[in-house]
């Protein structure tokens, strides 16, 4: 690696000053997104400026955590950060709806020194701190106020490959968010791989997304994958996707080779919401790589989504299923952009006994996404032969060794290379427990996921999550198998707002579905309903739902990257939040249906 990421900025300013750097598309100052864009010369002065700034008080190696809204101010706060080997901390303003728990335990787990916002969101920020038991920063800084003149009083310190960038806290579904310490030489590791990977061309290429910059995949994309070859890369807020969906769409139309991403949702999203009339103003012949990732892939999805946009000239391999979380900075594999998007059918009952096997027209039916190959990075599929809870092994508390599975069976996927994080910050016994495994035959340590997948064919296919396995009578069962078939049941379901999950009973686990009514649902007869999923489930499965409960649109837990949280589901379940026993599978006594008065924040926020 002959240079962190950071220098590259300095690079581009000193080649190409006045070439766009960052377009921020801007709906709220105008129906149609009013543009302000920092050329690669001033996003590098504006960095200067606040590194100065900061430099007054933070010492390197604290932390300031970003609380602003999406924006070239967020830019400009991740950079200068930078510059003054100030570790970031990406989170969001604390307007934002239905993640303010989230945010004070992040917050408060980093432990800032100081804060960075903007003059618009300060007032929220005062209220944030006020009323919460947080630590109090030395200084907020106001990053619309900085001046451009304390660039010219900046200079340059060397950064090491080793030296913190930012930490990436996850999305904590289950337990207290997680920072991720990305280092300098992590950040610049994945924003080429993922370069690489989408075969951008240097000054030419442009990335177009509306994807969360406190977010991993948004962060890598948006900012730090435009830096490798000096291209542009344009932006807007999430919410403005939300209510339009074609804006996201329009920003690509017209573009010579463009590149872009989001989550599984957003696809099906906006191929429902997009109209004719809208459709018949977008030339999508340039979009290149239109990444799918951050959440499981449904080849449905993929379908539908192609075909609602062929005639806009969107090309069928722009599709680029991939895989990545935040413990690897984000990026670890895609498909080849010039290939197809690549569904495959697999026999359910092989895959539920842990082996891959294409399905030959009999039995019942998986259609799984290949998610494709790694780039610059190796994973493997691996049988976790022993945890130790000690260290009289040799071996760290928590770390695992495990033996590499051939392709055709699954297992847990684990991840070697230079992107790889080294630690959850200020949590060793975590950190040993995913980052410090060791793979038979193998030197060094490698990444547990967490993840279930197989390889086939070379390409890697996700099965679904370790903890997520629902075990019944033996047999495992991937929770989105049984949300799939739950969804293409019945109509009165709002597709991908189901969380499938076993809890305890006497004998073996029990399968409960906690499911979010469509509109499609109104005037019906909640018992036909539940028969229709419960002869689906039987049939698909072979599994007897034990409960099944259809709540208000909203109520599923989500984590905050929009993908379902099935644990704090199953723990709100068990708690009593829904209203359980609504159709009684076991002899269980009904309490009735009723959804009123629960709902979840954010209800539109699955951003």
């Amino acid at each position: 690696m002959s240079e962190t990421l950071i220098a590259q900025v300095e690079r581009w300013a000193r080649e190409i000053p006045d070439a766009p750097a960052y377009t921020f598309l801007d709906y709220s100052a105008g129906r149609d997104g009013v543009r302000h864009t920092l050329s690669w010369a001033k996003v590098d002065l504006r960095a200067r400026a606040l590194a100065v700034r900061l430099r007054e008080v933070a010492h390197p190696g604290e932390r300031a955590a970003i609380l602003a809204p999406q924006g070239l101010e967020y830019v400009v706060a991740m950079l200068g950060a930078m510059y003054a080997r100030v570790i970031a901390v990406p989170l969001f303003a604390p307007d934002l709806p239905g993640h303010a728990d989230r945010l004070i335990r992040a917050y408060a787990d980093a432990d800032p020194v100081c804060v960075l916002t903007t003059t618009p969101a300060l007032e929220g920020v005062h209220a944030f701190l006020d009323g919460r038991s947080a630590p109090r920063p030395k200084r907020i800084i106001t990053l619309d106020t900085v001046s451009d003149l304390l660039a010219d009083e900046w200079e340059p310190e060397p950064i090491g490959p080793e030296d913190l960038a930012y930490l990436q806290y996850t999305s904590g579904s289950t337990r207290a968010p997680a920072g991720v310490e990305i280092s300098h030489g992590n950040f610049t590791a994945n924003a080429r791989q993922l370069w690489t990977a989408f075969r951008a061309t240097p000054r030419v290429s442009t990335a177009a997304l509306w994807l969360p910059l406190f977010h991993d995949m948004g962060l890598i994309a948006t900012i730090a994958a435009p830096i490798v070859g000096g291209n542009q890369s344009m932006f807007m807020d999430p919410v403005a996707f939300v209510m339009h969906p074609v804006r996201w769409l329009r920003m690509l139309s017209g573009q010579a080779d463009v590149f872009t991403g989001g989550p599984n949702f957003a696809y099906e999203y906006t191929a429902s919401r997009v109209t004719e009339a809208e459709k018949a103003t977008l030339d999508l012949s340039g979009v290149s790589v239109m990444l799918n990732g951050a959440e499981p892939l449904r080849g449905g999805t993929i379908g539908r989504f192609s075909e609602a946009f062929a005639g806009c000239g969107l090309r069928p391999e722009a599709h680029t299923p991939g895989y990545g979380l935040a413990e690897a900075t984000v990026f670890v594999t895609a498909m080849d952009r010039d290939l197809p998007a690549r569904v495959t059918l697999f026999d359910r009952d092989a895959l539920t006994a842990g082996r891959a096997v294409p399905h030959t027209g009999r039995g019942r039916i998986s259609d799984l996404v290949s998610c494709g190959v790694p780039t610059g990075q190796r994973v493997v599929i691996a049988a976790v032969s022993d945890t130790t809870s000690d260290t009289t092994s040799g071996m760290a508390s928590g770390m695992a060794s495990g033996t590499a599975r051939p392709d055709g069976e699954v297992g847990e996927i684990w991840v070697r290379g230079p992107n790889v994080a080294r630690a959850y910050w200020r949590d060793a016994e975590r950190s040993a427990e995913v980052f410090g495994n060791v793979l038979e035959g193998e030197e060094g340590t490698w990444l547990r996921t967490g993840d279930l997948g197989v390889m086939h064919g070379g390409e890697l296919y996700i099965t679904g999550r370790v903890k997520d396995l629902i075990i019944v009578d033996g047999r495992n069962h991937y929770p989105q198998d049984v949300e799939v078939t739950v969804q293409e049941a019945e109509e009165a379901v709002r597709r991908d707002h189901v969380a499938a999950f076993a809890v305890p009973g006497e004998e073996t686990e029990r399968l409960v579905v906690v499911a979010e009514r469509s509109r499609k649902a109104d005037g019906r007869d909640i018992d036909e309903i539940a028969a229709n999923i419960r002869a689906a489930v039987t049939k698909n499965h072979d599994l007897r739902l034990h409960d099944f409960v259809l709540v208000e649109a909203g109520a599923v837990p989500r984590t905050s990257s929009g993908k379902i949280a099935r644990r704090a589901c199953a723990r709100a379940y068990l708690d009593g939040a829904f209203p359980t026993g609504a159709f009684p599978a076991d002899g269980f006594p009904a309490d009735g249906f009723s959804a009123d008065g629960f709902s979840a924040d954010g209800q539109g926020a699955d951003v």
